[in-house]
């Protein structure tokens, strides 16, 4: 069980982040939580720009503030370096450099503990906050259930057990249980861990009252990439645990199989044509259909179905090609393929 007023600590992987950095931690600063039982570790990647400079004068303000170095630069060792660091702790929590938490955040973060001692991890809820009309096209996207399916932190559809939530909160004996983040995934090393959480016995708890804010950037560019490089390390997870670990990973790469199939066995019938060319018709619709649902003008809506396509497409050739790379020819992960796209 969590005690009464526990001791908790926020780590925050961060690089190149003198943009928002602030923002996060005033937000922090700003809640009603007791100061005195807060700290914050931002582990910096080898900033070239001014977030040490920032974190440094924002620790000698509060003394919860701490600067560590990432000399490694990738989420997972920031996780690791945070957690190593956090010897007081009750609660761990892991947040974006590009978020905002609201004043009550960690007062829900402890009530969500309280529902029950099975709970090993809490998480909530991701405002997103735009900086121009592709950022606002991308978050509206992954935002909805056609975009990601069933993940339920992002689409804010369901409050109770899932498998990983946005900002996972996690009890400081989580991690003397299962270990720390595998410094071997540069990407999906949150779902591999919280798959490890569950599989330790423990229980993953989403609440709508747990609340954060996101600023969104990027182009579509980045996203691809991004979501490529989530196709392609999930199966390199899958790997590792001998099991696909969510089965709504496998809709994409599906998506992309069929592309490729129906186009070629398209060649050789006509009916055969006909019924892929009235497939992706259908999945057009649809993207049209959930993308108008979420826009507020033609434009928009416009942007949203084509970053449902860069989202499907990205994961789905990435999956496919960790296939190739880690099922048939036992590679392990290339070095471009650590380098981080955002």
């Amino acid at each position: 069980m969590i005690k009464t007023n526990p001791v908790i600590a926020v780590v925050v992987p961060a690089r190149n982040e003198e943009k928002y950095i602030g923002k996060l931690i005033d937000s922090i600063m700003q809640t009603t939580y007791d100061k005195d039982k807060l700290r914050i570790y931002i582990c910096d990647g080898l900033s070239d720009d001014k977030t040490q400079e920032i974190v440094s004068g924002y620790a000698v303000k509060h003394k919860g503030v701490h600067l560590l170095i990432n000399e490694n630069r990738t989420t997972p060792f920031a996780f690791n370096l945070g957690i190593k660091n956090a010897t007081d702790a009750d609660i761990v929590i892991t947040v974006s450099a590009h978020a905002e938490v609201y004043p009550d955040f960690f007062d829900k973060v402890v009530e969500a503990f309280t529902i029950s001692p099975d709970i090993g991890c809490v998480g909530g809820i991701s405002d997103n906050l735009y900086a121009d009309e592709t950022s606002r096209a991308i978050g509206l996207a992954m935002s909805s259930p056609f975009g990601v399916g069933n993940a339920h932190f992002r689409t804010g559809g369901k409050e109770g057990y899932v498998d990983t939530v946005s900002y996972p909160a996690y009890k400081k004996e989580v991690f003397e249980k299962v270990g720390l983040f595998n410094e071997a995934l540069t990407r999906n090393q949150d779902d591999e861990f919280n798959y490890r959480v569950a599989k330790a016995g423990y229980k993953i708890y989403l609440s709508k009252s747990i609340r954060s804010k996101y600023h969104v950037r990027g182009t579509f560019e980045k996203v691809h990439k991004q979501y490529y490089q989530y196709g392609y390390w999930k199966v390199y997870v899958n790997k590792l645990h001998k099991t696909v670990t969510s089965t709504r990973q496998l809709v994409p790469p599906a998506y992309v199989a069929f592309l490729v199939g129906g186009l070629i066995v398209s060649c050789f019938s006509y009916v055969l044509a006909l019924m892929y060319l009235g497939a992706l018709c259908f999945y057009a619709a649809c993207a049209f259909a959930f993308a108008a649902k979420s826009a507020s003008n033609f434009k928009q809506s416009m942007m949203i179905a084509w970053t449902f396509m860069i989202l499907h497409f990205g994961y789905g050739t990435g999956y496919l090609k960790g296939i190739i790379d880690f099922t048939l020819f036992g590679k392990n992960p290339s070095k471009k393929a650590e380098v981080l796209t955002r």
